[in-house]
């Protein structure tokens, strides 16, 4: 088959493809991330390339010659690090918890001076660590690899049998990964991790002193092969798919383990656990499981607990003999990142009804107290981080994240950096929203008034839209997509209350979490109808409550047990299938609802 030469100006770059290769995959093979949101099916139109001043899909098109492509900015996926880092990730209630649990890291290093042999103690090397190790733990089975076998003889006796030994904490057992010679106690890290569908967080961890080295977050690769969990289950399925969405995710890992250790001088063989909390499509990607009927009726997961392995066999690049935990899940639409939610808020443990709300890609919502708890999925889709609006973007540098309209129809912008805009994120769209409804340019049903004297009104093909910053719009569609997205979230709630006959008044405490609760104004989005209009006091922002409970396991064998507990205590309720759920969504899609007698503080 011939093979032509790719040209990607822009960037640079250059690749060799066979013929009948589309440009999509040709500019991921050379490592250029692209907008892709549909995964290669020619639907969103955002991998536009330029061909001979010609404008086209790279999805779309195929090679058949050498090529000059030129990539506009606007088709190129970011994928560097978020403007927040570290204090956006470890403030709030998720700090206050640090302490809620036993200091017991997953992976210890315990330093022994052992006794050698003689003749009234003739215990095998072996034992005579597992006596030693016995008096530390009480009733956990240990046991160790053959690999630490053939050398441990000679290792004590060079020694003078006083070595190191790394313990990992597998269920109701303790396994020794490693034996050094010497005290090495000092050098012990770990890291913990959230898999979001949108953007990969990681913290590297002292686990000798719990202190947080470093933070860092950065878009998913896999956005490459599609925005959402569905389009990436669709091209799992075609060959090779599966390996390719591993190896991004992967991509996206030890690239965050070899940038936190590099700034912190510290070598991988120190690095010896990584716990990783995720929804269940994530999980099932990154681990190479076949998530194929995670989108089929009755929508089930090959699994939704994953085994503490070894770092290698999921391609974690630590100490070869490191190991990774995964938090579990309850089922395909709550997975270990909702668990790990409730570890870092403290609802399983708390004698009060509270609420935990995650708004990201999806709604997850978990009700109850350490009696009971409830869960729910919200098919809000991913229009709060600014997915599948017209000028919708993630809370980046650019984004608006707040706006104020005055009398006059005027828009005064914020964004995240202070700068230019250059489009809106999930935040900036309920104050937009807001605004809109207080100043009367949007009605209940969110239409926009097309009779009021104002320049940043105007007609389109398709309706009205409003002009919030110089080529930066909010149109009709886009409000119906929010609307909905609000009104998924608010029914959501409403139906787990009903379904425990209770009520709003009931709740005395509403976590939110998510990067979506950093820039969120409570007012503006009970104004609007996605959160329950109560004492404004009893809301909380936890931050990313995922990557804080993989935090709180990674140092705490009973945090990651609880997180078992809590999996296997939380009862699923598939709204779908509630009666009268239907009637709460359908009442919900006005702002703020059609019922006002459930927003008092709301005057329109």
């Amino acid at each position: 088959m011939k093979e032509f030469t790719i040209n990607f100006t822009a960037q640079n770059k250059k690749i060799k493809v066979s013929q009948g290769t589309d440009l999509l995959t040709a500019a991921i093979k050379s490592g250029i991330m692209m907008h892709a949101a549909c995964g290669g099916e020619g639907l969103c139109g955002k991998c536009k390339v330029v061909i001979d001043k010609k404008e086209v899909l790279a999805c779309q098109t195929i090679v058949e010659s050498d090529l000059n492509v030129n990539i506009p900015k606007e088709s190129l996926e970011i994928h560097t690090k978020l403007a927040h880092e570290s204090e956006e990730f470890t403030k709030g209630v998720v700090l206050k918890r640090e302490d809620a649990f036993k200091f017991s890291p997953l992976v210890r290093k315990i330093y022994l001076e052992l006794s050698g042999p003689a003749q009234d103690d003739n215990l095998s090397d072996l034992d005579r660590i597992y006596r030693e190790i016995s008096h530390k733990f009480d009733n956990l089975r240990i046991s160790t690899s053959l690999s630490n076998l053939k050398h441990l003889s000679e290792i004590l006796r060079d020694s003078d049998f006083k070595v190191t030994v790394t313990i990992a904490c597998k269920d109701d057992a303790l396994d020794i990964i490693t034996v050094e010679p010497g005290d090495t106690t000092k050098t012990n890290y770990g890291f913990a991790f959230d898999i979001g569908t949108t953007t990969i967080a990681g913290q590297l961890i002292d686990l000798n002193n719990k202190n947080i080295l470093g933070t860092r977050i950065a878009f998913n690769k896999q956005a490459l092969y599609g925005s959402d969990v569905i389009t990436r289950i669709i091209y799992a399925s075609n060959p090779g798919g599966l390996a390719g969405l591993s190896e991004a995710v992967l991509d996206n890992i030890n690239e965050i383990i070899l940038d936190l250790s590099g700034a912190q001088n510290i070598a991988l063989s120190d690095v010896y656990s990584v716990v990783l909390a995720g929804n269940m499509t994530m999980m099932h990607l990154l681990l190479k499981i076949d998530p194929a009927n995670i989108r089929k009726a009755p929508y089930i997961p090959t699994t939704t607990v994953f085994e503490t392995i070894h770092a290698p066999e999921v391609g974690v690049e630590i100490n070869p003999k490191g190991i990774a935990a995964f938090l579990p899940g309850v089922t395909t639409y709550i997975g270990g990142d909702t668990v790990s939610g409730v570890i870092a808020c403290g609802l399983a443990e708390s004698d009060e009804l509270s609420l935990l709300i995650d708004i990201g890609t999806n709604g997850e919502i978990v009700l109850g107290n350490r009696e009971w708890m409830i869960g729910a999925a919200a098919s809000a889709g991913p229009a709060f981080e600014g997915s599948g609006l017209e000028c919708g973007m993630k809370a980046v540098k650019g984004a608006i994240q707040g706006a104020e309209i005055d009398g006059d129809i005027n828009v005064k912008a914020v964004t995240v950096d202070g700068g230019k805009p250059k489009g809106i994120c999930g935040s900036g769209y309920i104050d937009l929203l807001c605004q809109m409804l207080k100043r009367g340019v949007i009605g209940k049903n969110g239409k926009i008034d097309g009779t009021l004297k104002s320049k940043n009104i105007r007609k389109t093909g398709s309706g009205y839209e409003f002009t919030v910053a110089e080529d930066i719009v909010i149109t009709e569609d886009d409000i119906e997509n929010l609307k909905r997205s609000k009104g998924a979230i608010y029914s959501a709630i409403i139906s787990l209350l009903n379904k425990v006959e209770k009520s709003i008044a009931d709740i005395k405490k509403i976590y939110i979490a998510g990067g979506f609760g950093n820039y969120l104004n409570i007012e503006n989005a009970v104004f609007i109808g996605l959160l329950p209009d109560t004492d404004r006091s009893i809301y909380e922002f936890i931050g990313n409550s995922s990557l804080a409970g993989a935090r709180m396991s990674l140092l705490s064998r009973d945090a990651f047990m609880k997180a078992n507990d809590i999996y296997k205590n939380i009862t699923y309720v598939d709204l779908s299938s509630e009666p009268k759920y239907m009637d709460e969504y359908v009442a919900s899609l006005f702002f703020p609802h059609t019922d006002l007698g459930r927003f008092p503080s709301v005057r329109l």
